[in-house]
């Protein structure tokens, strides 16, 4: 984990909060949990969200059907204060029909997890979108490593002073490795932080691109080293 995170758990299912606490936890993370929305907007500081005084947690994992507000109402209300605006949502739901992963989407969730799940896939998404929200939330430094160059405003790649023409996918998957070399990312988390949440990805897709990659990129291919059974680095050394 990267940094100190904290995490809100919102569920009217007491054990379902329980089990995922102790297993954020295990991990790393701060944990709180709230039994509805009315009590997530509580330990949220009570009215300080309504009134914009901030959120004091990094994301919210958010049940949709609860008595009383529902996931989506509140998930609408943190969108519409400045400084809860970019708290990453994911939802956490048995209605998975294509009418609510629309309109969860439309409310800005940035993943949507249908129950049952298993807890290694809520762990492996969580990463993923704090991982992706802080690469967003902040100015990354230089990405470079000396003749590879990432200009991240004009969204291009230069090689030994050539600029190479790259896919998005592509671009995306560099600047992911460069912003933390030595870092091994798996497979899930590249996913998670590269394409689109409603893109059905396989492992072998990464392959696939992090291979195309490879082959733009020249002398600096032998730096991205695949760990078996792990995932992918860029190493300096």
């Amino acid at each position: 984990m990267e940094r100190e995170c904290r995490i809100l758990v919102v569920d009217d299912e007491l054990d379902l909060c329980e089990i995922l606490k102790f297993n954020l936890k295990n991990v790393g993370y701060e944990v709180e949990t709230a039994c509805s929305a009315e009590e997530a907007l509580e330990k949220m500081d009570g009215q300080g969200v309504r009134k914009g005084h901030g959120c004091p947690f990094q994301l919210v994992l958010l049940d949709i059907m609860m008595p009383g507000m529902s996931g989506f109402e509140l998930a609408r209300l943190l969108r519409k204060q400045e400084r809860t605006a970019a708290v990453p949502i994911i939802f956490l739901t048995a209605k998975d029909k294509e009418d609510d992963l629309l309109l969860g989407f439309s409310l800005g969730a940035d993943d949507y997890i249908a129950k049952p799940f298993s807890v290694k896939e809520v762990l492996a998404r969580v990463r993923a979108v704090l991982h992706r929200s802080q690469l967003l939330a902040e100015p990354l430094p230089g990405l470079e490593h000396e003749g590879l160059k990432v200009d991240l405003e004009r969204k291009t790649v230069e090689v030994d002073g050539m600029e190479v023409a790259m896919t998005k996918t592509e671009f995306d998957l560099l600047c992911v490795l460069l912003s933390r070399r030595g870092h091994v990312f798996s497979r899930g988390e590249l996913i998670g932080m590269v394409w689109p949440q409603k893109v059905i990805v396989t492992d072998r897709t990464v392959d696939v691109n992090i291979t195309r990659l490879r082959k733009k990129i020249g002398r600096y291919a032998a730096h991205i080293i695949a760990r078996q059974g792990f995932g992918y680095v860029f190493e300096v050394s």
